[in-house]
Parts: C-alpha cells; sequence; structure tokens
C-alpha cells in the first residue's frame, strides 16, 4: 500500500532483458535505503515492484509479462528515471490517498499549460470505459503522484501541478505524446462498479416482471 507521496527519483542503471520478462537495477536515493529487504514493496512511476537483490544502493526488481503490458516501464532504457516510494507503514500520515501500486492502464499526455506557478496537464485515456472512474475534484494516481482530478472531458481530463511537485517529481520533464502510468482511486471503482451491478440486477428483475405480465398466446 502506498500514499502517492512520491519520496525521491532513482536512476536506472542496468536491464536485463528476456522475453517477457526484465530485471531494473535502480541507484535508490540513500535515504530510502534504511530498513530496506529482500521481498519489500517499492512503487515505481506507481507501479508497485518487489525487492529481489541489494548491492549497496544499487536494488534489483524483476517486471513480467503483465507489468510489461500495462505500464511504462518496459519502454524505459537505461538512464531513465523514475519515481520511488517505499511502502505506507502503519501509523505514517497519509499525505495523498490511498494506492495499492496496480497499474490499470498508461495515458497519453495531450496538452501541457504552463504558466508562472502552475502546470496543468492534459492526459487523454486509451479507453472510453475507463472515463467512468475519472470523476470531477475526484483522486488519481499518475506516475505514482497522487493527484486531483480538474476537468473531465470525454475521454479526456486534467490536472494540475505546483512547483513542488515539478520539482520532485519526473511529472515536470514530461512532454507531449509522453505515456504515463494511470492507477484509479480504488474506492471510487468500487463504488462504480458496485452501482453498475446493482442498476444491472434491478433493470433485469424490472424486465423479467414486464415479460411476466405479456398474456402467453
Amino acid at each position: 500500500m502506498f500514499t502517492g507521496i512520491v519520496q525521491g527519483t532513482a536512476r536506472l542503471v542496468a536491464i536485463d532483458e528476456k522475453p517477457n520478462f526484465r530485471t531494473h537495477i535502480v541507484e535508490m536515493p540513500d535515504e530510502l535505503l534504511p530498513g530496506l529487504a529482500l521481498g519489500a514493496s517499492v512503487s515505481h512511476n506507481g507501479c508497485c515492484l518487489t525487492v529481489t537483490a541489494i548491492e549497496g544502493n544499487r536494488v534489483s526488481f524483476d517486471l513480467v509479462k503483465e507489468t510489461l503490458r500495462l505500464t511504462n516501464l518496459g519502454a524505459l532504457a537505461q538512464g531513465a528515471v523514475v519515481n520511488v516510494e517505499r511502502a505506507a507503514k502503519f501509523g505514517d500520515e497519509i499525505g495523498g490517498h490511498l494506492m495499492s501500486g496496480h497499474i490499470i492502464c498508461t495515458a497519453e499526455i495531450a496538452k501541457i499549460y504552463t504558466s508562472e506557478n502552475n502546470r496543468q496537464i492534459w492526459l487523454r485515456m486509451p479507453s472510453a470505459d475507463l472515463m467512468k472512474y475519472v470523476l470531477h475534484k475526484g483522486f488519481i494516481g499518475i506516475e505514482g503522484i497522487s493527484l486531483t482530478i480538474g476537468e473531465v472531458v470525454n475521454n479526456r481530463f486534467c490536472v494540475h501541478l505546483i512547483p513542488e511537485t515539478l520539482e520532485r517529481t519526473t511529472l515536470g520533464k514530461k512532454r507531449l505524446g509522453d505515456k504515463v502510468n494511470i492507477e484509479i482511486d480504488p474506492q471510487t471503482q468500487a463504488v462504480v462498479d458496485t452501482v453498475e451491478r446493482v442498476m444491472a440486477s434491478r433493470e433485469a428483475a424490472m424486465a423479467a416482471a414486464a415479460e411476466a405480465l405479456v398474456p402467453k398466446a
């Protein structure tokens, strides 16, 4: 479980490429190393990965086929930088919102508007079906960052980034056309899916009742 408050960035220093499988070795920030052990969970651009090896500040993580398919991690090259967050502990301050580290898709950066103290980024979701989870003033995870959703138009939505977010994360370096990892707020997803199931059940019951009232020939 994560909070969406990025704790630092880590450089990808080596990649071991295999069919439908990758091992990433990153240089973790020194302040995130204490207590880090094999099997620990670390968010990379919002994706929950498991520590598989530790050699000083060089930490290894395995990426399986599903991770490579759903996230942007498989497209990273040596030297790339990722947002990282250690797993939350009970009693920690939740400054963002609870996140699982399960990426649902990637979204394309469609527009960027920059002003003196703010940056607005518009993102295009790959499927209109996913937009039912994107609600005005709701939460969303972008590259592991907990953000509040601004305007929502068709299959696009925007977020506003303050200078602190631009400075501490990789979003300040993103450009038009870049793909970013998206995690839907799990509570929003649960509510939307539950309402859909209830409504579908009611419609089916009403249809069955109406059919029962039709005189049989």
